[in-house]
């Protein structure tokens, strides 16, 4: 048993705790996708790799396991940003990015964003919510996402598509409660080739993420600390990031006020019971109503927090992808996007491709 094995390696005390080498990670990962562990033990070797904190060989590790089993769309599609939010979702605020992704898409950038649905341990609302809600889809086919994106210039594809072994660890991702490595693993599925803007929590994931983003082969990237651990940035603070950049790890700061996008309020989903009793999860009706409305809103020419988030978040979309040099480039891009039509086109446009 693979995993029984690297516990002894991994050791009992977070103090004295061993590091697992990029190939033994590998190896690990590898034993979990295939099936040949028991819940009980991959549910203790992730506990083990949270409270001893994951390395960057550790993660490249596992990412080297998944890319490696997965179905990966968009290889070699130039100018593609691959999007990965958190998949878990969100109880409080709406995801944004699919406005983000479809006002990056008007401004002429491809954007393949990667994400899943009731994903364990929050079940939050994700892309399918707000899709659903807009009468659009998420994929769970990976060359039909390489045929949206080639005609669409967007497609949201779920990681469960690209990789069917992340369903059989949905069980232990409810057990286990807390946020594990299997949370960043399932963001690094799109192809090498392409840039990525990821988001990161809170603490030193946000280094670690970039860190591993530029080890798989990633030209260009962001890693965010957005709302909730998303790509969306804050409307009322500064959201920090890390890009890379000519090789080069910069710091990266998103200031709202900087571009007139600042606000009193963050763009926050109404409240329809507690969430304990599942009201803030994706099975809430009334919640991807109302997140879809807030999209739609924004895709419509809505004023307000939640039009001046997706601007942001399709500005570092455009950063990422290189169209835009600064952030600043990037707000104006977006901004015209969407005030001119173009977004709302690229709506249009999906609809008539999905129909």
């Amino acid at each position: 048993m693979v995993l029984r094995h690297l516990m002894r390696v991994l050791g009992d005390d977070p103090k004295d705790a061993a590091n697992l080498s990029r190939e033994d990670a590998y190896r690990a990962f590898r034993a979990i996708l295939e099936g040949g562990e028991s819940e009980v033990l991959v549910g203790a070797f992730l506990t083990c790799l949270r409270w001893k904190g994951v390395t960057v060989e550790e993660l490249g590790g596992f990412a080297d396991a998944a890319r490696g089993m997965a179905r990966i769309p968009c290889q070699g599609v130039p100018g593609l940003v691959c999007v990965c939010p958190s998949h878990d979702g969100h109880d409080q605020y709406p995801p944004l990015d699919v406005a983000a992704g479809i006002i990056a898409a008007g401004a002429g950038t491809r954007v393949l964003l990667i994400s899943d649905r009731c994903v364990p341990p929050r079940r939050g609302l994700t892309a399918s919510s707000v899709l659903e809600s807009l009468g659009l889809s998420m994929t769970w086919d990976p060359s039909e996402a390489e045929d949206w994106v080639a005609k669409g210039g967007f497609a949201a594809v779920a990681v469960s598509g690209l990789l069917p072994a992340l369903l059989a660890l949905r069980r232990v991702r409810g057990d286990v409660v807390l946020r594990t490595p299997l949370s960043t693993v399932e963001k690094l599925l799109g192809p090498a080739s392409s840039a990525v803007l990821i988001g990161a929590q809170e603490g030193p994931v946000l280094g670690i993420a970039v860190e591993v983003i530029q080890g798989l082969g990633h030209p260009r990237g962001i890693a965010i600390q957005g709302l909730d651990g998303g790509v969306i940035p804050s409307v009322r603070r500064r959201t920090r990031g890390i890009e890379i950049s000519d090789a080069h790890l910069v710091p990266l700061t998103v200031e709202p006020q900087d571009f007139g996008l600042d606000d009193v309020r963050e763009p926050e989903l109404p409240m329809f019971g507690p969430p304990e009793d599942g009201y803030g999860t994706a099975d809430n009706p009334q919640l991807v109503k109302a997140a879809g409305e807030m999209t739609l809103d924004v895709l419509s020419g809505g004023r307000g927090p939640a039009r001046k988030a997706a601007l942001l978040g399709a500005a570092l979309i455009l950063k990422a992808s290189g169209r835009s040099p600064t952030l600043a480039e990037g707000v104006d891009s977006a901004a015209n996007a969407l005030d001119g039509g173009a977004a709302g086109d690229t709506l249009e446009r999906l609809r008539t491709l999905l129909s």
